[in-house]
């Protein structure tokens, strides 16, 4: 599970700060959507339950500060988790859940009968399809209604992640890409599709980046499949079955 490393988020992606690398502006878009998403759902659901999955050191429910209504869990490797307690302030209402995501076992810790609130921020791709799979229908099964936030890379992004410099300093790789996001709502007749966002091409970059950023992604997003490399994705489901079972 990759560990996010978390901090205040500048107030808008215009913010040209000195040393900031060219990638890290939709970084910042990624987690701005990730965040507003999740204050609009709390605003109208404040007895949320959260599940931060893949946290990492991302301080989110810091940033969000959600009121004492809503019961926050952070998850990650029992090691990103210790990581957390040594450098990250404990928070009434949040609970640090050290496990693999993969296995069910830890949401027997978390209650149930509430609006569920999932946050996924650079977690699927690490993930195989089966395990993406088990994890979004395993929640809607324990949950009676709730949101689902995750972020996706389409399949070539997966199929040639091995040879990405990037991911390869970390000895790390994708597991799974979709080129269609919104047909994972077909995993579930309870879930529902809702809207995504292309890290690499949202409005909020397109107007509030530096100018030389917003023309590098212009040209960036000219190459075929790139603009919408990866998406940020929006689900809910509620009580009754979005689509009829057959």
């Amino acid at each position: 599970m990759p560990g996010q490393l978390g901090r205040r988020q500048p107030a808008g992606v215009g913010d040209q700060q000195r040393g900031v690398h060219p990638c890290g502006h939709p970084r910042h878009v990624r987690s701005l959507v990730h965040d507003d998403w999740a204050r609009s759902f709390l605003s109208d659901h404040p007895d949320t339950v959260v599940l931060h999955l893949g946290c990492g050191l991302d301080a989110r429910v810091h940033r969000i500060d959600p009121p004492a209504t809503v019961d926050w869990y952070d998850g990650d490797y029992p090691a990103v988790i210790e990581l957390r307690r040594r450098f990250l302030p404990p928070r009434c209402h949040c609970t640090l859940v050290g496990a693999d995501v993969t296995d069910l076992t830890w949401l027997d810790r978390v209650p149930r009968g509430r609006p569920v609130l999932v946050i996924a921020k650079g977690l699927v791709p690490y993930l195989t399809e089966k395990d993406v799979h088990r994890l979004l229908t395993g929640v809607v099964d324990a949950f009676p209604t709730g949101q689902i936030q995750i972020d996706t890379v389409p399949v070539w992004a997966w199929r040639t992640s091995k040879w990405d410099p990037a991911l390869r300093k970390y000895d790390a790789r994708f597991h799974c890409g979709f080129d269609v996001p919104a047909a994972l709502a077909a995993w579930h007749p309870r879930l529902e599709y809702v809207d995504e966002v292309p890290m690499y091409d949202a409005p909020i970059l397109r107007a509030k980046a530096p100018a030389r950023i917003r023309r590098l992604y212009r040209v960036m997003n000219l190459v075929p499949g790139m603009k919408r490399s990866t998406r940020i994705v929006r689900f809910r489901f509620r009580e009754t079955p979005a689509w009829p079972r057959p």
